[in-house]
């Protein structure tokens, strides 16, 4: 039975070690290199990395045999975007991988030897980000705006945060994106989905999986 196993890492945790960024992949490089703010970039190369780290613990082996191969579902394979992939000594590495940054981490969730056409999506939201103006007409369905009323206020921005990392991983995870709009995606009781509780998130974080 397929089972997640999900990991949050402090983005800077680990140091970037000689040799590490030319593990990367000529797409990724190409992409941190466009970065105008250097913090971003360097935390686009620790999320990178920590991905590379994590996929290596899975399957045991030395980060230096996987080479990256991100697929967009849109865009196809060999890509600086798209669901986390890695070749193994020159076949497809047997895992599923998602990831997702907030506030200087970064959560990771990875099936090994996964079932044939098995998807998986992660998302990780700072609650502070989601409470600016018009979020929920433009975000929310009709039915979890009225959930959202139902809570009392103190915790209806941790809903409403919630709901987000929701809509976002299943949106990873199905490849669709935010070309669906949110706010007719249901999120409450989606089958496969579900909040993150395995992993300590730090007060201002939630996150949710989605696995189909």
């Amino acid at each position: 039975m397929d089972s997640p196993i999900v990991e949050l890492r402090k983005l800077g945790d680990a140091p970037v070690e000689c040799g590490d960024l030319g593990q990367l992949g000529q797409p990724a490089l190409d992409r941190a290199g466009k970065f105008d703010n250097p913090a971003d970039r360097d935390e686009f190369i620790a999320g990178r990395l920590a991905v590379l780290r994590f996929a290596a613990s899975l399957l045991e082996v030395d980060s230096a045999r996987l080479v990256p191969d991100y697929h967009c579902p849109q865009c196809g394979p060999g890509q600086d975007h798209g669901r986390p992939g890695f070749m193994l000594d020159g076949v497809p590495a047997p895992l599923a991988l998602s990831a997702s940054r907030a506030s200087g981490w970064v959560l990771l969730a990875g099936v090994v030897h996964p079932t044939d056409g098995l998807r998986l999506g992660v998302d990780l939201e700072s609650v502070d980000g989601v409470g600016f103006g018009g979020f929920d007409d433009v975000a929310l369905t009709s039915n979890e705006q009225r959930f959202l009323a139902s809570v009392p206020e103190s915790e209806q921005t941790r809903q409403r945060a919630r709901l987000w990392a929701r809509k976002e991983a299943w949106l990873k995870m199905t490849g669709e994106g935010l070309r669906n709009n949110p706010a007719e995606l249901e999120v409450l009781d989606l089958p496969g989905l579900r909040d993150v509780t395995d992993a300590k998130l730090p007060d201002r974080l939630v996150a949710a999986l989605a696995l189909g």
